[in-house]
């Protein structure tokens, strides 16, 4: 312990007071935190690039992604027959909806209740082990919390065994059962994670991301690592008009109208007026919605035309920003001016390619990033739009608080996309406006300093705007620590068939992602230890391909395993899950999610694989933890309070 110093602490140690009124409670609570740091250190589960897929991700946070089975299991393997442990397990992931499946079925009397309940209390007490009662209690409800307390404890206590019984029997008598297991039911999922970490990408290509996060905006205990689908999505809503030109391409690419009109509330009726006013008798061949082949409904061409008539927005404002920002260095990306239109042709990087379409019907080649008059009045009301829309404002909110571009959490590094890198392996500099030659943590912090301005600076002040800027940089820049490669080539997706002018050179940080020194070095950069794991997201790992999502040596994983219905024929899996526990580094690969409706029905759970990344060398603590750190600093305050008490510097409070 620091040596006492009344004239630093004692102010401190004032308001300490306040809250620790006298030597009898401030020793209580040290001897409470000292017990603390002896529990075990809590799970955390690690999950990447969800890309809108809620029904899976829900259905992952329900099972905890296998923990809650493998309890049942260890519990009841010799007890119970499997199908009644996957009824308990499916009953837990949806205690409201297989509820009323099994009244249905006709399964439910008062001893089916009784004995439900009874197991579902012994899965809760085995999830409840490691906490503290107070943890336990905060995740009960308001109204239940002590009766479930009570019978936590009773049950298994001979001489509280009549109690229990008239407890049971009240349950039942006054029609609380289904409360009660419905409850008891989301107590033992909150109890079977203790964190959750997202590293990224929640938004785009799957249907309901707005779900997702309405799900973790009430998580207990969460943080985001930003992706660069997301901070396109934070751009938006902090009204770049460029990133709401890309968030509304993607959406409209992958068919998800439903994601902005019903869940954000966001209505597309001026674009798809714009489209039908410029592009009725465009066969838009390079913007129908994935998935739908040649097989084009009227409905998916209406889509296709405002895909179109959106696309030639985004690149206008892109075309306008990256001419107010030369220090991006993007001037390449700028390809309305290089069109040849009476040719059919355009110039990339020095080379005439031609283009498989040339109608361009809002753009004036003499001022081709300009919005003629009617793209003006769309983006002015998408804008409005946006603003307006409180459930996006909300979780944008939510991702700038509970988020960041990294996370160095229990010793290990979070994030999503990589640490920009030369060839020959140093930090590369992010263009930060207003910084020079920043890379490595400095750069990354520097940039999330400017992403932060950009949506909380006073609207009409130059860091507003830059911020804005360089929230549309940060999802598609060559030195963005989200993106990681040289450019984006939509525009030669759409409009030039020779599909080497599609390439996409990734940033070298790929090349050496599997070189132990460079995670090692990445490792000392960020202050950790060399023991330490990085947990990376956003390139997809090719498992059917034999690719391993453990690279550098075991130091640096990478989890994206294509949640995304869009990448699994490419990884062949379904997504990764990560577990940190008190004993063990593990990694879940999962199968697909069939649907809600087959899980609750038919107790169709998701098919997990798990294999041991890195085994602790002695079981962790809470000690161990960063959250063990800040309870030894609470200790030391207290002790010094408690000194403070008997030296008389300061007075007991009276009651």
């Amino acid at each position: 312990m620091s040596e006492y110093n009344p004239a630093q602490e004692v102010r401190y140690l004032e308001l300490l007071r306040r809250e620790y009124r006298t030597i009898r409670e401030a020793s209580a609570e040290v001897a409470h935190l000292r017990a603390v740091l002896k529990l075990p250190k809590g799970t955390e589960h690690f999950l990447s690039d969800l890309h809108g897929e809620h029904a899976a991700f829900l259905h992952m946070l329900h099972n905890a992604s296998g923990v809650i089975k493998r309890k049942i299991n260890d519990l009841y393997e010799n007890v119970l027959p499997k199908h009644e442990r996957d009824l308990l397990a499916t009953l837990i992931y949806y205690p409201g909806e297989k509820l009323a499946l099994l009244k249905k079925q006709g399964i439910v009397d008062d001893e089916w209740y009784r004995l439900t309940i009874y197991r579902l209390l012994e899965v809760c007490r085995m999830c409840s082990v490691k906490y503290t009662r107070k943890r336990v209690r905060d995740a009960m409800p308001r109204e239940l919390g002590r009766l479930m307390e009570e019978m936590l404890l009773s049950d298994s206590a001979p001489d509280k065994e009549g109690y229990y019984r008239e407890v049971m029997q009240s349950i039942l008598d006054t029609g609380l059962a289904d409360s009660m297991i419905i409850e008891l039911s989301r107590v033992i999922q909150s109890l079977a994670i203790d964190r959750l970490h997202i590293i990224g990408d929640i938004y785009d290509r799957g249907p309901r991301a707005d779900l997702i996060m309405d799900a973790l905006e009430h998580y207990h205990q969460v943080d985001v690592q930003w992706g660069n689908h997301d901070i396109v999505w934070m751009g938006a809503a902090a009204l770049s008009e460029a990133c709401i030109a890309q968030a509304i391409v993607t959406t409209v690419k992958y068919g998800n109208l439903e994601s902005l009109e019903v869940g954000y509330g966001i209505s597309l009726r001026p674009l798809q007026t714009l489209a039908s006013a410029f592009y009725a008798d465009d066969p838009c061949e390079a913007f129908l919605p994935k998935d739908n082949g040649d097989d084009a409904k009227e409905d998916e061409m209406v889509v296709a035309r405002m895909h179109k008539a959106a696309a030639i927005l985004q690149f206008k404002l892109e075309g306008q920003l990256i001419e107010r920002h030369p220090e991006y260095g993007m001037d390449n990306r700028r390809l309305l001016h290089r069109i040849d239109f009476q040719s059919g042709t355009i110039d990339l990087d020095g080379k005439r390619y031609a283009m498989r379409s040339c109608r361009f019907p809002t753009v004036d080649p003499e001022d081709p990033y300009a919005l003629n008059p009617q793209e003006r009045d769309v983006m002015d009301r998408l804008i409005q739009e946006f603003a307006h829309s409180e459930k996006l404002q909300r979780h944008v909110q939510f991702l700038y608080s509970a988020g960041g571009m990294y996370l160095r959490c229990n010793g290990n590094l979070l994030y999503h996309g990589c640490i920009p890198m030369e060839e020959d392996g140093t930090f590369a500099a992010i263009p930060v406006t207003g910084a020079e030659n920043l890379s490595g943590r400095a750069g990354i912090d520097a940039a999330e300093q400017l992403a932060r301005q950009g949506y909380f600076g006073k609207a009409g002040q130059k860091n507003r705007r830059d911020g804005q800027d360089f929230l549309w940089y940060l999802g598609c820049g060559p030195a963005s620590p989200l993106f990681g490669k040289d450019k984006m080539t939509t525009f030669e997706r759409y409009f030039v068939s020779d599909k080497a002018t599609h390439a996409e050179k990734k940033n070298a940080y790929y090349d050496k992602q599997d070189d132990e020194e460079t995670a090692l070095r990445i490792l000392r950069e960020f202050g950790l230890s060399e023991t330490g794991l990085i947990v990376n997201g956003h390139v997809p790992v090719k498992v059917g391909k034999g690719e391993s999502p453990i690279k550098a040596g075991g130091r640096l994983l990478v989890i994206d395993g294509g949640m995304s219905r869009a990448y699994q024929p490419v990884t062949g899996i379904a997504g990764y899950t990560l577990i940190f526990t008190s004993h063990d580094v593990s990694l879940s690969a999962h199968q697909p999610f069939i649907s809600k409706a087959s899980a609750i029905s038919d107790e169709q759970d998701i098919h997990s694989m798990q294999s041991i990344v890195k085994k602790m060398p002695h079981r962790l603590l809470i000690e161990d933890t960063d959250e063990g750190e800040v309870l030894k600093a609470r200790i030391e305050d207290l002790m010094q309070l408690i000194q403070a008490y008997r030296s008389g510097l300061i007075k007991e409070a009276r009651n």
